[in-house]
């Protein structure tokens, strides 16, 4: 017998639920099965989402990420016998299933694998896949595990394979459970035994203290475009890094170019670059015209997907950043941050760009940034001075040279 409940996580209310559609919810799946005498042989409760990228039929990239498991059912999950693994088998969705299967040896079981199968032939979730069928990811995990131990693992654990990333937090498994008893030892993952913090944080833990993002390293540059009927009317390059704070947790992200999709709109007054990628639900840069001669940076509308199946979302639209003269583009070589609000900012590097008038593909004069101008004022400064020091060298040592020659001729 399969007892399986799913549940919302107390306190969360809406935090993870239908992401694509923007509303969110988050659950936490309990999963008992009981043997022939109605005894717990396997027990397992945790928390879960996935992000899948698929190719469409326009030779683009998108992602669509799943955490809707109201519908789930559990057909074929097993207590295990001297011929069978125990395993656990969760349908959900139109033609999702997630596998994990137990191994047992003297003195230690294993989580051994993990399967995830999902279907691309559903139109409702991927409506312009270029490939149809169902497909499957399979993950050694290989966990060893002191029977009678309940795993336990609350931080992050992730599977990337194949354009899948699968995320799990909160997780609590016992698999050969003993006389009907899940255990209260619990044997914890490596990084429950460093962390100090429960990962990832919801909107329902308490309070912690500031932590400090890893440094990141710089993000590769990369090249945009928004095309009208008229051909290219805006172009874009630079490298982006997205800072932002959440439930006093910092977190870094780079924008990686080429697993970035890109789209936009061009207006007599305005101008639109949107990104996305399987992290970054949208990205919105969004260009006016002021004084009838000048465009700027208006407003930047962002969110996020975070590791927990939540949104973090911002927007602004009272901006004023990278300012030019219409008919030309916009360049900061240095680094420079957009302040979007308190709790997130974006740095560019290498930027370049030109929401207006652009001509045959290509950028105009560049109005720089005053980081830039000020570098390229001092280089000729600095050329100067150092001109002026050789000058004055040599001038003195012509000197020292002439009076040595006026004593010699005294002496003759």
């Amino acid at each position: 017998m399969v007892c399986f409940r799913l549940s919302p996580v107390p306190g969360t209310g809406l935090v993870l639920l239908c992401l694509v559609l923007g509303a969110v919810s988050s659950y936490a799946l309990e999963f008992n099965v009981t043997d022939s005498e109605k005894a717990v042989c396997l027990f397992a409760k945790w928390q879960m989402n996935f992000t899948i990228r698929y190719e469409t039929t326009n030779k683009t990239y998108k992602t669509v990420t799943i955490s809707d498991f109201s519908t789930a059912s559990y057909n074929g999950s097993v207590c295990g016998d001297d011929q069978n693994n125990p395993k656990i088998v969760v349908q959900f969705g139109s033609g999702f299933s997630w596998t994990v299967n137990f191994t047992k040896e003297e003195s230690t079981y294993s989580i051994d694998s993990i399967s995830f199968s999902y279907n691309t032939s559903d139109k409702a979730t991927f409506p312009d896949a270029k490939d149809k069928g169902i497909l499957t990811v399979r993950d050694a995990v290989g966990f060893r595990i002191p029977l009678n131990d309940m795993f336990r693992c609350n931080s992050l654990s992730t599977l990337e394979n194949s354009g899948v990333v699968q995320y799990y937090w909160d997780v609590h498994v016992q698999a050969f459970v003993q006389n009907g008893t899940v255990s209260t030892k619990e044997y914890l993952c490596e990084k429950d035994k460093t962390s100090t913090t429960v990962v990832p944080i919801t909107s329902t833990a308490a309070p912690s203290p500031t932590t400090a993002p890893t440094p990141k390293e710089k993000p590769e540059v990369g090249s945009y475009s928004v095309n009208n009927s008229n051909g290219t009317c805006l172009l874009a390059t630079m490298g982006l890094q997205l800072n932002f704070t959440h439930n006093k947790v910092v977190s870094i992200i780079n924008i990686n170019p080429n697993t970035t999709d890109f789209t936009g709109s061009c207006q007599p007054r305005s101008a639109l670059l949107s990104l996305n990628s399987s992290n970054v639900k949208y990205l919105d840069f969004v260009f006016a015209v002021k004084n009838e001669n000048r465009f700027y940076l208006k407003e930047v509308n962002v969110s996020v997907y975070l590791v927990n199946g939540s949104v973090f979302s911002i927007a602004n639209n009272n901006l004023s950043y990278w300012d030019a003269p219409l008919g030309s583009s916009y360049m900061c070589n240095k680094e420079q941050t957009i302040s979007v609000s308190g709790a997130f900012q974006i740095n560019t590097f290498d930027l370049r760009v030109q929401p207006f008038n652009v001509m045959e593909g290509k950028y105009s004069t560049a109005e720089e940034c005053s980081a830039d101008s000020d570098l390229n004022f001092l280089i000729p400064v600095a050329v100067g001075v150092a001109l002026g020091f050789l000058i004055i060298v040599v001038f003195i040592s012509y000197m020292i040279g002439r009076r040595k020659s006026r004593t010699g001729y005294q002496s003759v």
